[in-house]
């Protein structure tokens, strides 16, 4: 566990005034009283919330870019535009283009025993959703959650993190602008509020966020038999054939580590090269770097690390890796000034798993190489550890990729890609073992948010009873003879 997920950890079990509890538990009834008048809202009514979503996101864009930068103390109005503003209107458009074939009942097979029935299965609003939020993307993270819930005929509550509180009040008022809070609200407070908050009867939980304080919610959500989707994080490696052209398989990772300042949960964590071109790729990623990130450019207008606490911890990661013999290399200017919270992209050459930074999530701008000798001996190392959120091949080899993707785990693979699976709306996101349980976006984000009813529906004919007791007569001795083998 980090210093960072031991201090949130900590904070999570503190308790939190009675008035905000109660404050907190009448928004959860009024939500849950306003589903009861409205189970199943219509395909017109879910779309007409979705547009209205859409416009509010582009009407308030601006405000939302300069209260992720002053979060951030600078973040490039780009990378925002990207991760948090594209990627909720694609999702919003997604789930408008493609909503109406999702709410139509699935009808299915029944067997002739069972005949004449017929069979289908429905998808029936949970109820109210909890949705909480983090940092990072704090815009796509609250959106996408909130698309997929609204999308399933859901009502939702929010809590959002409490290290981007400018980006929080914009949030906040435009959802409110364009919803009563008896279908979506936002709730702001430390860890001890998500504490609580996660301890709400919701019908759905969806926590993103650490692996550490996700054992907390999951533990919270049990007491009350809540179902929860986990989208947590992990080491998401990345694997170089030796064949391929290094120039080339830096261009197609080195953006999906470098954004946001490597603060993504599907960011590249770090590299196995093959051993005999470890210096190689070092100098592919530096001269790719400094062309993306020229140096007399400065640091002014670089994306910053969070906080001091989080830039603290990188440091933390870097100074362990020195006293256990690697060799750290800045790819930029190195800020004097703790309180900028700015790092370059910084290589760690000769890192082994004794290393903080081979144990611990990253979630910043510090890429590990890793040599390698043989393709099974990376495979059983990846095997060894916990099964990361994103896996990345870099091999234009079809053998190679193909024995990466059978042999391993990992919520999500991009092959001679880094990240960008994230933003394609029809693939499932979500981890697996430790990097998270469940899915969600596109048609599987509806189905997380929806209860998959099934309905078995007869007419006038039935002949079923002919199964019924007393046993022993022919029919049941006809009946065994054919099915039961």
């Amino acid at each position: 566990m980090t210093n960072v997920e031991q201090i949130s950890a900590q904070a999570y079990s503190k308790q939190i005034t009675s008035d905000f509890l109660v404050d907190m538990q009448r928004l959860f009834d009024g939500q849950k009283l306003a589903f009861e008048d409205d189970k199943f809202p219509s395909h017109e009514r879910r779309v007409r919330d979705l547009k209205a979503l859409k416009h509010a996101i582009l009407v308030n864009k601006g405000a939302l870019l300069d209260a992720i930068e002053k979060d951030f103390q600078y973040r490039s109005h780009d990378e925002s535009i990207l991760g948090d503003i594209f990627s909720s209107l694609s999702s919003i458009d997604y789930a408008i283009k493609h909503l109406s074939n999702w709410m139509k009942p699935q009808k299915r097979a029944v067997g002739i025993v069972f005949q004449p029935a017929h069979a289908k299965v429905m998808y029936q609003p949970r109820g109210v959703v909890g949705v909480i939020a983090p940092w990072n993307y704090p815009v796509f993270l609250t959106v996408g959650p909130l698309v997929a819930a609204l999308s399933a005929g859901n009502r939702v509550m929010i809590k959002t993190s409490e290290f981007t509180p400018n980006t929080n009040a914009i949030l906040s008022n435009m959802l409110s602008s364009i919803f009563d809070r008896s279908k979506v609200c936002v709730i702001e407070g430390e860890a001890d509020v998500a504490r609580a908050f996660s301890s709400l009867k919701f019908d759905h939980l969806l926590f993103t966020g650490s692996t550490e304080v996700g054992r907390h919610v999951m533990k919270a959500a049990a007491e009350n038999l809540v179902p929860v989707t986990l989208e947590l994080g992990g080491k998401s490696p990345v694997i170089i054939d030796d064949n391929i052209d290094l120039d080339e398989a830096v261009k197609r990772f080195i953006y999906g580590k470098t954004m946001n300042a490597g603060q993504t949960c599907v960011s590249p964590d770090y590299v196995y090269c093959p051993k005999n071109r470890v210096s190689e790729l070092k100098r592919a990623i530096q001269v790719r770097y400094q062309s993306m990130y020229p140096v007399e450019e400065g640091v002014a207008r670089r994306t910053r690390v969070i906080n001091a606490k989080q830039y603290q911890r990188l440091l933390g990661y870097l100074d362990d890796a020195k006293q256990r013999g690697a060799e750290v290399i800045p790819l930029g200017e190195v800020s004097e000034n703790p309180e900028v919270c700015y790092m370059p992209l910084t290589v760690v050459l000769g890192a082994d798993r004794d290393m903080k930074v081979m144990q611990e999530e990253i979630f910043g701008p510090i890429l590990p190489i890793v040599g390698y000798t043989t393709l099974e001996g990376v495979i059983a190392d990846i095997n060894d550890n916990p099964r990361p959120l994103a896996l990345y091949i870099q091999s234009f080899d079809k053998a190679f990729q193909q024995t990466l993707l059978n042999n391993t785990h990992a919520g999500g693979v991009c092959i001679n890609d880094a990240a960008f699976h994230v933003v394609v709306d029809d693939l499932p996101f979500g981890g697996v073992g430790a990097s998270g349980i469940g899915s969600y976006h596109g048609i599987e984000g509806f189905r997380t948010f929806s209860h998959a009813k099934s309905v078995l529906s007869r007419g006038r004919l039935f002949f079923s009873d002919m199964l019924f007791p007393p046993y022993g007569r022919k029919i049941h001795a006809l009946f065994y003879r054919f099915f039961v083998r």
